[in-house]
C-alpha cells in the first residue's frame, strides 16, 4: 500500500505563496506533513489485503472459502450463475454523509447499479462459494445538493475548497468490492473502498446482499445494505438497498393467454371506432422496447366519480390522499421476443403536472417502492393492444429485507391508435384497472391515460383525418390570394417548419412554447427530409404547446389543421384546444373548444428580417362567450436551417481571421521589440501612457474572459449551433496568442519605464508625460462614465416583460458596455503618443512604422470588415459574433465609419511628426521652438584629441 500523498501546490490553496523556502525545513515539514497524513488516512482495501477486512465483517454471512487460484473463464457459467447478480435498476435510502440531498426542482433521479467482473471469478475449495471482484456505482445528477455530504476534513485548515463556477456533469460514487457469493443460499458479502468525483475522501464499506434463490418470477426481489468501515471523518450511515434482478431466464407467470383472452375491454378499445396499429407498425424488433419509447408521458384522466372526497379511493397507489398522481410512465425492464413479444415492466406514478416532450426522468429507469407497480406485459395480437398485468411491492415501510412483491389485481390495456385526427391527437391511449370488488380495499375505478408526444415518425402506418378544411377555407379566403413577389419560403416538408415561440397577451405577459407539424398531406412530418416533395398549397397538422396564457381550464396544448402556402409563407389553421374540468384533485378532459384562428407568417429564406416568425392565435367566439379570450401574438427568433448552416461557416472563418489577426499583433510588437533593441536610445522619446493603454486595452478582455481561457462555455451558441471541436480548438488557439501579444506589450512598457531616467536629467520627458497624463487621464474617465450612463439608461428605459407572471428584464451586464469601450480606447492607441510628442516637440522615430501602422490597420480591418457583414448578409445573430465581435468595439454604421477615419488620421499624424517635428502640423506661431534633438556628447578625451589636431 502506497502511502497517502501531500495535496500539491495549487492556485486554490488558501495560504499558497510564491516564495522560496528552504531546502532543509521545507523537506523536514513535507516528510512531517506526509507521517501525520499517513497516520489519519485509513487504508485502501483492494486484492491484496480484503482478506483481512472480509473476516471480520463478512464471514457470518458467507463464510470465507479458500480460493484455489483457478480462473473461471466458462462464458455460460457467467451467463447462467454470476450474470444475475447484476442489477441497474434499484432504490436506496440512507447514507445521509455520501449521498446528496434530491431538490424538489430537479426532477432527475439518482441511479444504482452493481456489475460483477466478468474476468475476475475464481474458484474457491468450496464449489457452491465463488471469489468475485465487482462495482458499486452511484451517479447523481450535477444539480442535486452536496451541501449535507462530507468531504475530507483532514486538510480543512489548509486548503479552501473552491466549487467550479461552470456547470459540471453528473457525478458519481464508485466502490471497488471483493468478496464471496454463496451460489445455493443467494448471500453476496464484499469488501473495498470507494471515491468519487464530489470531493469525498476515500471509502471503506461492506456491501451485503440477499439474492433470490430458486425464484425467476415477478416477486423475486434484492435487498441489501452497504455498512461504513470507517470511523470518525469518513464514516457513513448504512445504505438500504432494494433492486430488481436480472434473471437468466424470466417465467412469465402474471401474463398468459387466458389472462389476455378475459381481459377488460376498456372503452379506450373502440374510441370512434378506430383501428389500432399492429406491433410491427411500432417495433421493427419485434420486441416491446421501442414501445415504451412512445409510452414514458402519460397523462391520467379520473371519471366523475374521484371528486371530492372520493379522491382517495381512486388513487392505483393505494394511498389514502386525495393527492391523485396526474402523470403516468411505462417502462421496460426485460424483454423477451422469442417468447410472444413478453416484457417486464416498471410503472411509476408522479403528481407533478409539469410534462415535457423528453420523459420526466430522461433515459433512467426508476424504482421507488412508494410510487412504481412491478409488471409483466405481453402484446395481444388479436386487438392490437398490449396488456400487462401489475404488482405493489408490500411490507417495505417497516425494512427493505421484508419487502416482497404481491397483490397482483392490478391490469393495464395499451394500444396505438392507427389514426389521429384534430380533436384527438393521442399517439397512446390505454386504461388501468383493479380487478377487486367495490368494496375491496384496494379497489380503483379505471382510470384512463394518453399520451400525445412528439416521437411519432417511427409510427409505420399512423394517418391522420383532416376534418376543419371546410371550416380552414371559409376562415382563410382572404390569405390564399397574397403572394411574395421574387421571395422564397420554406416549404412545407422542412425542418424550417418547427420552431420554438414567445406567446404574449395584450397585458404584456409571455408565456414560452413550442410548434411542430405532426403531418404534412397524408405523410407523416420527417423532421429532415432530402427533398422538397410538393409546392404550393398542403393541407398541415401541427401541435402547439405553451402554458399560463390561455384560461385557467385549458390544457396549454392547441391541436390545429389548416393549410401551407409555401408561395408567401402563410400557415392559416383552425385550432381546438381542450378544456379540462377540475374536480377536487382530479382532473377530467370534457370537451374541446375549436373556435379558434391561428395564422402564422414565415419570414423568406432570402429576406433580411431578424425575427422568422410573427402570427396570432384568436378566438372566433363572441366576446360574451365563456369560451372567448383575448387575441394572442406569437413571435419566434428560430432560424433557418440554411441560416446556421450559414453561420456555422461564417464562424469558422471569422475564427480564423482572428487567429490570424492575433498572430500578425504579436509579430508586429515583436517588430517594435526589435527596434528598440537596435535603437535603445529611442525608448525614452515612447509615451508611457500609450503603453498603458496598450497594455489594459489587450489585459481587461482577457480578465473577464480567464475562466475560457482553456475552458471555452459557449452554451449559448452551442444552443443552435453545432461546428464540430475545430471551432473550440481554434478558439483556445486564438486566446493563448491573445495571451502571448499582451505579455510582449507588457515587456515593451517594462523596458519603456526602465529606460526614463530616474535622477531628473531629463526634465523635459517627465514633464511631457505628466502633461498626456494630465490631459487623457480625464478624458478615458469621461469616456467611461459615458459608457456607464449609457449602460445604466438602457436597463431603467427597457420595458420589462411578464413571463408566466414574472417580470423579466433581458440581462445586459455593465462589463459588456466596459469591453467595448476598452475597444474603442484602443482603437485611438496612438493618440497619447500623437500627445507626448507634441508637448515634447519631439522628432525621434520611437515607433517603427511596422509598428503603428500596422497595428492601426489590425485595428480597423474588423469595422471595414463589419461594414460588409451588415450589408451582405441577410441574416445575423449577434451571438455568434467571432471576429468583428460587437461585445469588444463599438460597431454600427457610423462607428465604422468614424473609427476608421480617426484611426488613420493618427497613422498620419504620427508619420509627419517623426518626420518634421512633434508640431508639424501647427501654425508656424504655436510651433515654439526648435524641435527636441539629440544632441551629441562629446567627452574630455574627444575634445583634447579635437584640440590637439
Amino acid at each position: 500500500m502506497e502511502p497517502s500523498r501531500a495535496p500539491k501546490s495549487s492556485p486554490f490553496l488558501e495560504n499558497s505563496t510564491s516564495r522560496r523556502f528552504p531546502t532543509t525545513p521545507f523537506l523536514i515539514s513535507l516528510a512531517f506533513l506526509l507521517l501525520t497524513t499517513s497516520a489519519t488516512s485509513a487504508p485502501t482495501i483492494n486484492s491484496f489485503n480484503f482478506l483481512e477486512y472480509y473476516a471480520e465483517h463478512c464471514n457470518n454471512v458467507v463464510p470465507e472459502s479458500p480460493i484455489t487460484g483457478t480462473l473461471i473463464n466458462n462464458a455460460s457459467f457467467f451467463e447462467d450463475k454470476i450474470k444475475i447478480l447484476n442489477f441497474d435498476v434499484a432504490y436506496f435510502t440512507g447514507g445521509s454523509q455520501i449521498i446528496p440531498k434530491k431538490r424538489d426542482s430537479d426532477s432527475a433521479p439518482s441511479v444504482l447499479s452493481f456489475k460483477p467482473k466478468k474476468f475476475d471469478l475464481q474458484q474457491t475449495v468450496n464449489p457452491y462459494v465463488v471469489s468475485l471482484r465487482g462495482s458499486l456505482k452511484f451517479r447523481f445528477p450535477a444539480r442535486f445538493d452536496w451541501s449535507n455530504v462530507t468531504r475530507d476534513r483532514r486538510n480543512s485548515k489548509r486548503i479552501r475548497y473552491r466549487p467550479p463556477r461552470t456547470p459540471v456533469r453528473s457525478r458519481y460514487l464508485l466502490f471497488e468490492l471483493y468478496g464471496f457469493w454463496s451460489m445455493n443460499t443467494g448471500k453476496l458479502c464484499m469488501v473495498g473502498s470507494g471515491s468519487g468525483n464530489s470531493g469525498l475522501s476515500s471509502l471503506n464499506a461492506a456491501f451485503k446482499a440477499n439474492y433470490p434463490v430458486g425464484i425467476s418470477d415477478f416477486s423475486g426481489l434484492i435487498n441489501g445494505v452497504l455498512e461504513s468501515l470507517d470511523f470518525q471523518d469518513s464514516y457513513f450511515e448504512q445504505v438500504s438497498i432494494l433492486g430488481i434482478p436480472h434473471f437468466g431466464e424470466y417465467k412469465y407467470t402474471l401474463v398468459d393467454k387466458e389472462n389476455v383472452d378475459v381481459g377488460f375491454s376498456g372503452t379506450y378499445d373502440s374510441v370512434g371506432g378506430r383501428e389500432n396499429l399492429p406491433i410491427e407498425s411500432v417495433d421493427r424488433s419485434m420486441c416491446l422496447n421501442e414501445m415504451y419509447r412512445h409510452a414514458r408521458i402519460l397523462e391520467l384522466e379520473y371519471g366523475s366519480d374521484c371528486s371530492g372526497d372520493n379522491g382517495g379511493k381512486c388513487n392505483p397507489l393505494s394511498g389514502s390522499s386525495g393527492v391523485l398522481p396526474k402523470i403516468m410512465t411505462i417502462q421496460g425492464i426485460r424483454c423477451d421476443h422469442e417468447r410472444g413479444r413478453e416484457a417486464r415492466v416498471l410503472i411509476g406514478f408522479s403528481d407533478s403536472a409539469v410534462v415535457n416532450v423528453y420523459g420526466p426522468y430522461g433515459s433512467e429507469r426508476v424504482f421507488d417502492p412508494y410510487t412504481t407497480l412491478i409488471g409483466e406485459g405481453v402484446w395481444d395480437e388479436k386487438r392490437n393492444r398490449l396488456f400487462v398485468v401489475a404488482c405493489r411491492v408490500l411490507n417495505f415501510n417497516d425494512s427493505s429485507a421484508n419487502a416482497t412483491v404481491g397483490d397482483c389485481s392490478i391490469q393495464l390495456t395499451l394500444r396505438f391508435p392507427r389514426t389521429l385526427t384534430i380533436r384527438d391527437q393521442s399517439v397512446v391511449v390505454g386504461q388501468i384497472y383493479s380487478n377487486k370488488t367495490v368494496n375491496d380495499t384496494s379497489y380503483f375505478p379505471g382510470i384512463g391515460f394518453h399520451g400525445s408526444e412528439f416521437r411519432t415518425r417511427r409510427l409505420r402506418g399512423l394517418a391522420y383525418e383532416y376534418t376543419m378544411l371546410d371550416k380552414v377555407h371559409k376562415s382563410c379566403a382572404e390569405k390564399k390570394s397574397m403572394k411574395g413577389k421574387g421571395k422564397t419560403y420554406p416549404h412545407g416538408y422542412s425542418s424550417d417548419m418547427r420552431f420554438d415561440m414567445l406567446v404574449r397577451n395584450g397585458k404584456g405577459h409571455v408565456a414560452q412554447g413550442f410548434s411542430t407539424p405532426l403531418f404534412v398531406g397524408y405523410q407523416l412530418f420527417e423532421p429532415y427530409p432530402m427533398t422538397n416533395n410538393y409546392s404550393g398549397h398542403l393541407n398541415i397538422s401541427y401541435k402547439m404547446l405553451f402554458t399560463g396564457m390561455l384560461p385557467s381550464n385549458d390544457s396549454g396544448t392547441i391541436s390545429a389543421e389548416g393549410t401551407y402556402d409555401d408561395e408567401n409563407g402563410v400557415l392559416c389553421m383552425i385550432g381546438c384546444r381542450h378544456l379540462i374540468s377540475r374536480m377536487g384533485n382530479s382532473m377530467k378532459n370534457d370537451s374541446t373548444d375549436c373556435e379558434i384562428l391561428v395564422n402564422v407568417q414565415f419570414s423568406p429564406l432570402n429576406g433580411k428580417g431578424h425575427g422568422n416568425i410573427k402570427g396570432t392565435i384568436e378566438s372566433v367566439r363572441k366576446n360574451s362567450d365563456p369560451l372567448h379570450f383575448e387575441k394572442l401574438e406569437i413571435s419566434s427568433n428560430s432560424i433557418y436551417r440554411h441560416q446556421a448552416a450559414e453561420s456555422i461557416w461564417r464562424m469558422d472563418m471569422e475564427i480564423t481571421m482572428v487567429l490570424i489577426s492575433s498572430t500578425l499583433a504579436c509579430i508586429l510588437v515583436g517588430l517594435q521589440l526589435y527596434h528598440v533593441k537596435r535603437h535603445p536610445d529611442v525608448l525614452t522619446f515612447i509615451s508611457f501612457m500609450m503603453l498603458l493603454v496598450l497594455t489594459l486595452g489587450h489585459m481587461i478582455p482577457l480578465l473577464l474572459n480567464f475562466e475560457a481561457l482553456f475552458l471555452s462555455n459557449r452554451n449559448q451558441q452551442n444552443v443552435f449551433l453545432e461546428s464540430g471541436g475545430w471551432l473550440e480548438v481554434n478558439e483556445v488557439a486564438v486566446r493563448v496568442v491573445k495571451m502571448v501579444a499582451f505579455l510582449l506589450i507588457f515587456r515593451l512598457l517594462q523596458l519603456t519605464w526602465s529606460a526614463r531616467p530616474s535622477d531628473g536629467s531629463n526634465k523635459n520627458v517627465w514633464i511631457s508625460e505628466k502633461r498626456v497624463l494630465y490631459l487623457s487621464l480625464p478624458m478615458y474617465i469621461v469616456g467611461g462614465l459615458i459608457a456607464w450612463y449609457v449602460h445604466h439608461w438602457k436597463n431603467t428605459s427597457r420595458s420589462p416583460h411578464l413571463l408566466q407572471g414574472h417580470k423579466v428584464y433581458q440581462q445586459h451586464y455593465p462589463w459588456t458596455d466596459l469591453k467595448s469601450y476598452a475597444g474603442l480606447v484602443l482603437d485611438g492607441f496612438l493618440l497619447p503618443q500623437i500627445m507626448f510628442n507634441l508637448f515634447l516637440n519631439s522628432s525621434e522615430k520611437a515607433l517603427a512604422p511596422s509598428f503603428y501602422a500596422g497595428t492601426t490597420v489590425i485595428r480597423l480591418l474588423p469595422h471595414a470588415y463589419d461594414l460588409y457583414r451588415a450589408h451582405s448578409s441577410t441574416w445575423y445573430l449577434d451571438l455568434s459574433y467571432l471576429y468583428a465581435n460587437h461585445t469588444y468595439d463599438f460597431y454600427s454604421t457610423a462607428w465604422d465609419i468614424i473609427i476608421p477615419l480617426c484611426g488613420l488620421l493618427f497613422a498620419i499624424l504620427i508619420y509627419l511628426q517623426q518626420q518634421f517635428g512633434g508640431r508639424c502640423f501647427l501654425p508656424k506661431r504655436f510651433r515654439g521652438g526648435p524641435a527636441y534633438e539629440k544632441v551629441p556628447i562629446v567627452s574630455n578625451e574627444e575634445l583634447q584629441e579635437i584640440t590637439t589636431h
